[in-house]
């Protein structure tokens, strides 16, 4: 998808892992410490078994015997302890760090502007917060502490194995290359591999949002045929996506499992040879063929856990490029309140113009109106007033300051859009209102409700302002959930409102009340209203009439009505009708 949010580089992903886990020093030498103390507790019993072999073969005491095998029973007991301590260790690092990387992820999802997420379509998003975390949290709880225990085990193993005889560590060397070459092959695509899988799945996601958002579309147009032929075309991609990567898997695992089992006979066979030779001892052979056969398990565990640490990396990856559609912004601040747009162009699609040429100044506290046919680019020019596009060429700014170049969270102190798409979210009616500004009062919450009419009804709700509302709550009607959407504006205090036809869903009666309402409320503030009645038009300062992206007719309702061109035309038409 070439309108794909963007996603980190190998180097990206490994530097900001490295980071993320030097953040707790302590934390990670006290799970490191944990687990190789318990490594060479492990070691110690087949050292032990080694000596208790010599000295059955030399006709040792009953009693030596015996306090080898109880040395052996305490290392043993000592491991389990000491196991257990690293393991909760290693858990309490893993939360620690998964839970800083997902605040991260979801400042970094905040951050992102309205217009990148629109050009990516939400099922590459949705995917990314759902399956890529998902796959991340599998891969910080268990992959990554894993990993760490089996690459400590190994490594104390293999140097245990040269200290009894470096001469039977010999035949490590036989599965080596097997297992370095074969890993190689796996690892140099294995990434990828698991980036078109992760991109494949989001093709299917989006697509299927696409068709459930869009179901009555679908269906007054009888395209039902053609979103199940891109259904199927999406999962067939998936398909061979998934197919890949387990084809690389059939491949590598059982060449790494024909590595493990090498070692272990060329030991058996290497150490018999030696020691019918005199080179080594039975007790030595003896701990030689249990430390070979020691390292397979850990071994195997880091190999395949590898196979989860190269999905992890392709979501880690995934997650980190959300970040990168975050723009840094000036850090200067605008001087006053007036918006002024200079020849402003602007298109969706390269070399195809939604707007030509724009200009127009918005005084500080002016109503204006926006209004014109469908199609003819009012929301677009809204929604570059409020920020949430930036223009092609030309220059659109509030103080002196390009839109553009604010950062998201100051931009939304300036100027705010408010359109007829809306949400409820999981939570009380109360910390709906307030969630633009954190720690508002109860007494400013039933303000902003009142501001738009809204309160009434939600007084009459179970439990006032604290009934839950949303998924698993009560249902808001559209109207209801656009007054709480409305009641969020008037409580963020922006000093400049987009209104896109954020009434249309209230019946005209209504829909005229609440901007009376909000006419009183945000007396002194800019507001810039595109409707479709024109009702809103009427009550403006200004009415600014749009049509094929061009700003045709600007001036008060009275001025184009007496000038008789397309402003009265629509007026006449809707007034006739009303």
């Amino acid at each position: 998808m070439s309108n794909a949010l963007p996603v980190a580089d190998t180097r990206q992903v490994r530097r900001y892992a490295r980071d993320l886990f030097r953040r707790h020093p302590r934390a990670l030498a006290t799970a490191i410490g944990l687990h190789a103390f318990a490594a060479i507790a492990g070691l110690v019993g087949p050292r032990l078994l080694g000596s208790l072999v010599e000295s059955i073969e030399r006709g040792a005491a009953v009693s030596a015997v015996d306090r080898i095998a109880i040395l052996i029973a305490v290392f043993i007991a000592v491991q389990a302890v000491l196991v257990r301590f690293a393991y909760i260790a290693s858990a309490r690092l893993g939360e620690r760090v998964l839970a800083e990387l997902r605040e991260e992820f979801i400042d970094r999802v905040l951050a992102i502007p309205l217009s990148t997420v629109e050009r990516a379509g939400a099922g590459d998003l949705l995917t990314r917060t759902s399956r890529d975390v998902d796959a991340l949290s599998r891969c910080v709880r268990f992959a990554v502490p894993e990993t760490l225990i089996s690459l400590i085990t190994v490594s104390l193993a293999v140097v245990a194995l040269v200290l009894v005889s470096p001469m039977l560590a010999l035949p490590l060397l036989i599965a080596v290359p097997l297992i370095v070459f074969s890993a190689r092959w796996y690892l140099r695509r294995a990434a990828a591999g698991y980036l078109r899988q992760n991109a494949a799945y989001s093709q299917v996601t989006d697509g299927l949002a696409e068709t459930v958002e869009g179901a009555r579309t679908v269906d007054a147009l009888r395209r039902q045929e053609q979103r199940r032929r891109r259904t199927d075309n999406d999962l067939r991609g998936s398909w061979k996506a998934e197919r890949y990567t387990l084809y690389l898997r059939t491949v590598w695992s059982p060449t790494v499992e024909f590595g493990y089992i090498l070692p272990v006979v060329g030991t058996l066979l290497i150490g018999g040879w030696y020691y019918f030779e005199g080179w080594v001892t039975l007790g030595q052979v003896t701990t030689a063929v249990l430390y070979t056969q020691l390292l397979i398990d850990p071994l195997d565990r880091f190999l395949g856990w590898l196979d989860e640490l190269q999905v992890g990396a392709a979501s880690l990856a995934r997650l980190l490029g959300v970040s990168f559609t975050a723009q840094p912004g000036t850090s200067r601040r605008p001087q006053g309140t007036e918006i002024v747009a200079e020849n402003v162009r602007f298109s969706y699609v390269e070399g195809r113009e939604v707007l030509h040429g724009i200009s127009l100044t918005i005084a500080p506290g002016e109503r204006l109106a926006i209004v014109g046919p469908s199609g003819a680019g009012k929301s677009t020019l809204g929604r570059l007033l409020a920020g949430v596009h930036a223009p092609v060429s030309g220059l659109l700014t509030v103080g002196g300051v390009a839109l553009a170049d604010l950062p998201l969270d100051r931009l939304r102190t300036e100027v705010a859009l408010v359109s007829q798409e809306h949400h409820v979210f999981m939570g009380t009616l109360r910390d709906n209102v307030a969630m633009v500004r954190p720690g508002s009062s109860l007494a400013d919450v039933r303000e902003a409700l009142t501001a738009v009419n809204a309160l009434k009804w939600a007084d009459q709700l179970a439990n006032g302002l604290d009934t839950v509302v949303g998924a698993g709550g009560v249902t808001l009607s559209a109207a209801q959930a656009q007054q709480v959407a409305l009641a969020r504006l008037v409580l963020a205090d922006p000093h400049t409102l987009v209104l896109d036809e954020a009434t249309a869903l209230l019946d005209p009666r209504a829909a005229r009340d609440l901007e009376q309402s909000l006419a009183a409320v945000l007396q002194g503030r800019t507001v810039v209203a595109i409707a479709h009645r024109l009702f809103s038009a009427h009550d403006a300062d200004r009415v600014a009439v749009v049509e094929g992206g061009r700003i045709t007719e600007l001036g008060s309702h009275d001025e184009l009505v007496a000038a008789g061109g397309s402003y009265a035309a629509l007026w006449d038409s809707w007034h006739g009708k009303n």
